[in-house]
């Protein structure tokens, strides 16, 4: 535990196996991947045991489910284009995807469901759906987003005079379940608009390092607008005659838009420092209003075997990943696990090593040695003389 920088007392062990959330300061004191984190423990006669642990990042269980269906038609009538789709079997939806070979275009949709084709019930009503295609652009929403419906058929209404050439369409059911995020404090933002590269950039500082994995950012105009964004994070900096240069490493990419949530999702990554840009080209720039920061909480299932004193460790850059026996039988793991509290950070203290000093360093055995030296050449030199 000595090799270690920082320690954490874990409090009332009570049974063989807990969970314990990792707190936010940790972040900033191991290494980028979490490597140096060990569960040691002390027992009373002295000894030094340590207690696996397994490491669960509490990310949401996405589920999507492609539900087979025929189209068995299409016409055209006093609305627009009808596209009706016949489900194989009883299934509940909340997704559609949609293909169409028109490049660009602008359309409001309606869906409608019925058990039977007589009856039909609205599901989305003035739906948008748009494609956007030049030298510059290239980008498409056409998902139709709804709450879960269970109809044997659907039937789309795409309005307007121009003929939609479809092409496919794909029929699911998406869920989202577990999942546990944390809302990270941000402590300044910063707003610049760059005339020369024609951007907005946002520099957001949080607390302290932290592990991020959502942002959700809020326009505040209310006409149409398309922006391609990119996120960054702050992996480098060095200080120069004129100051601090800061280098940067992109996170993810992709688009602003009014036409649904502005909420991005990306791998977990520890940063402090996030920078968005976002590229206006010949548009005025946007409006925000609040930005969010979210991440995973982070869990250590761990196995107590024996009674001990237990402290949570981390800050070793030599430090190498475990390598746990529990981590081959997860499925064992016991469901409902009481999750412990741990204390305030301590340093652990290293014991300073005692140096010898170097004979040499010691002055009275220098001016000794110079002195002995003297006499030797000067009895030589004497000899020499009488020869």
């Amino acid at each position: 535990m000595k090799t270690y920088n920082y320690k954490r007392a874990i409090e009332n062990v009570g049974n063989e196996w807990h969970k314990i959330t990792l707190p936010d300061a940790v972040f900033s004191k191991v290494n980028s991947d979490l490597s140096d984190i060990r569960i040691y423990g002390t027992t009373v006669n002295n000894d030094t045991i340590e207690a696996p642990y397994l490491l669960k990042i509490r990310s949401e269980k996405v589920i999507k489910k492609t539900i087979p269906f025929h189209l068995i038609n299409k016409s055209k009538g006093n609305d627009g284009y009808y596209f009706t789709f016949q489900l194989n079997s009883k299934n509940t939806i909340n997704q559609i995807d949609l293909n169409f070979n028109n490049q660009n275009f602008d359309w409001k949709v309606e869906l409608q469901g019925s058990q039977n084709q007589n009856e039909w019930f609205t599901i989305l009503e003035d739906y948008r759906i748009l494609s956007i295609k030049n030298e510059t652009t290239d980008y498409k929403f056409t998902k139709l987003v709804f709450p879960d419906a269970k109809y044997r058929f659907y039937r789309l209404i795409v309005k307007g005079a121009e003929q939609p050439k479809f092409e496919s369409a794909q029929l699911f059911k998406h869920e989202i379940s577990g999942g546990s995020y944390i809302n990270h404090q941000i402590k300044s933002i910063k707003n610049e608009v760059v005339k020369p590269s024609k951007t907005t950039e946002i520099e957001l500082e949080l607390e302290q390092l932290v592990s991020l994995s959502h942002l959700n950012i809020n326009v505040n105009n209310t006409f149409d607008y398309y922006r391609p964004i990119k996120i960054e994070y702050r992996n480098d900096s060095l200080k120069t005659e004129k100051g601090w240069i800061h280098y940067y490493k992109t996170i993810t990419d992709g688009t602003l838009n009014s036409l649904e949530a502005n909420s991005f999702n990306f791998d977990n990554t520890i940063a402090k420092h996030i920078r968005l840009s976002i590229y206006n080209g010949d548009n005025q720039p946007l409006s925000f209003g609040e930005i969010t920061l979210k991440g995973y909480e982070y869990q250590l299932i761990t196995r107590f075997t024996e009674p001990a004193d237990y402290m949570l460790v981390y800050g070793n850059t030599s430090a190498r990943h475990p390598n746990y026996d529990i981590a081959k039988f997860e499925t064992k793991v016991p469901e409902g696990l009481e999750a412990l509290k741990i204390g305030e950070e301590q340093i652990i203290e290293k014991q300073e090593q005692a140096t010898v000093e170097p004979l040499l360093d010691n002055k009275y055995w220098l001016w000794g040695i110079i002195g002995v030296v003297i006499l030797v050449l000067s009895g030589f030199t004497l000899k020499m003389l009488k020869k």
